[in-house]
């Protein structure tokens, strides 16, 4: 649960949150499904009003999730006719391979739908690589919607939207 586990979001450490992006990166079949980010390319984001949240067993990283702002021309690439501004974006959510099966990416995207009220956005918007059955289902799961699907260098893609009840 994580309840159970220290969650630094606002002093996040991008060192440690790199060590743990890399750890699953390295223990994933398929790392082409979590994307590539550079320390740079993430600290720029940072500038422009994203989150991270970064979870601690101890010590030990467990997982984390990336919220980020949205464009409108992504949001009409993947079929969604909304204004940007009533629109926020989970980008990588990922749960180190020690900590996986315990439904801590479901309970990071509850984190995330508080976090999205907390800013009056009315929708979330993400993109999961369609091989990667797990994080789809959890999406669906919680009650996201597909509203594309679409083949880039990383592989077969689903994009999904999910309406925040008030």
């Amino acid at each position: 649960m994580l309840k159970n586990y220290k969650c630094e979001n606002e002093k996040m450490s991008l060192d440690d949150y790199l060590k743990l992006y890399k750890y699953v990166r390295d223990n994933m079949i398929h790392p082409e499904w979590l994307g590539t980010f550079t320390k740079e390319e993430i600290e720029e984001i940072l500038l422009t009003g994203e989150k991270i949240w970064l979870y601690y067993d101890n010590k030990n990283l467990v997982c984390s999730m990336f919220y980020m702002p949205i464009e409108k021309k992504i949001l009409l690439k993947h079929n969604v006719d909304l204004e940007e501004n009533f629109v926020g974006s989970l980008g990588p959510i990922m749960v180190s391979p020690d900590y996986v099966g315990h439904g801590l990416q479901r309970e990071m995207m509850n984190v995330l739908v508080n976090y999205c009220r907390s800013i009056n956005k009315k929708y979330i918007f993400t993109k999961v690589c369609s091989d990667n059955v797990y994080s789809l289902n959890n999406m669906l799961k919680c009650d996201f919607k597909v509203v594309d699907q679409y083949i880039n260098e990383r592989g077969s893609n689903t994009a999904l939207i999910k309406k925040l009840e008030k």
